[in-house]
């Protein structure tokens, strides 16, 4: 950020406060701390609640019927940790690129880095100690095929660099970053993926990354482009058609999942059809909650914080389990 003029300063006689504050009453965006923030501000920088996505690794002990095996068990909590600790080295790398824009930012500018509570080196060191110990777990202990993970990190280095800025695109790397985790879990595993599911992963995907977009874009107004550039090539009406296309595909394309013939035959049950109404709920409760709460710009804390939606994965995952398990209904 450029220095301030004087004509910015404080008037004549006048204290600016603690973080300073420019003529007009606007106020400025430099850190009030320089590092010194403790063991909680680093934990924060590391984003520990945004591990919950890294959940799609166990799609394939589910759906692959292998949560007995002891060994692909072990080998999905491998994958799991490793892209909890690979998700968290990204996540600081692009909030150190991010932190003087992010201090322009009415939420980003409380994250550890744009605050000044967590210093540039200290950030470093951390990010550099979650890659060394996510790709060591990949490599040692987490599957087969350690070239996804190698995959997923190339893909954000390159987000952050610079493709998040490419309309579209922006969003289908975040889509691919989540199809990582799936491929992790089932390919990695020794589990063939179903084409469905994976097409269905591709589009539910999609539908949180544009309904993020969207909730960005609500909550920035006219200054969106400002804070994020590529906000400046989205227009409300065009995310609200990708989100519709996307949240279609995702039910569809898991409904015609649980009735093909390759499902039936490998479940030994008809009865996964059951489980769309929870995740149609689930998709129709998002929508809502974006449009009329002014939420979606964090999927991790959406589904975290609402009962709706805590109740209608938990719906959906004990059903499934149940079914899997040999449930028959009538």
């Amino acid at each position: 950020m450029p220095p301030l003029s004087p004509d910015d300063g404080p008037p004549q006689g006048g204290a600016s406060h603690e973080h300073g504050v420019r003529a007009g009453g606007r106020a400025a965006v430099t850190p009030a701390v320089a590092g010194g923030g403790g063991w909680r501000a680093h934990l924060r920088l590391l984003r520990p609640h945004q591990w919950l996505k890294n959940g799609f690794v166990f799609i394939g002990l589910l759906f692959g019927h292998a949560w007995s095996d002891p060994a692909k068990l072990g080998q999905a909590l491998a994958a799991f940790a490793a892209f909890c600790l690979l998700a968290s080295a990204v996540y600081v790398m692009n909030d150190l690129i991010d932190r003087e824009q992010d201090r322009r930012h009415p939420k980003k500018k409380n994250r550890p880095l744009a605050a000044g509570t967590v210093g540039v080196g200290a950030a470093q060191v951390l990010a550099g100690a979650c890659l060394v110990g996510g790709g060591a777990i990949a490599w040692l202990w987490a599957g087969s095929a350690p070239w996804i993970f190698l995959a997923y990190v190339l893909l954000n280095v390159g987000y952050s660099l610079g493709l998040k800025h490419v309309v579209i695109l922006d969003v289908f790397i975040i889509a691919a970053g989540f199809m990582l985790r799936i491929l992790a879990g089932t390919l990695g595993l020794g589990i063939p993926p179903s084409q469905w599911l994976l097409l269905c992963g591709l589009m539910l995907t999609l539908f949180l990354g544009f309904a993020k977009r969207r909730a960005e874009l609500d909550a920035l107004g006219e200054d969106g482009a400002g804070h994020r550039r590529v906000l400046e090539h989205y227009t409300a009406p065009m995310l609200d058609q990708f989100i519709g296309i996307a949240a279609a595909g995702t039910v569809i394309s898991y409904a015609l999942y649980t009735v093909s013939a390759e499902t039936v035959a490998l479940h030994g049950t008809r009865a996964l059809i059951a489980t769309v109404p929870f995740v149609l709920y689930g998709m129709l409760r998002y929508l809502w909650k974006l449009h009329a709460r002014g939420g979606g710009g964090d999927p991790a804390q959406e589904l975290l914080r609402d009962p709706h939606l805590l109740a209608a994965t938990a719906g959906w995952l004990l059903l499934v389990l149940m079914l899997l398990g040999g449930l028959k209904l009538q």
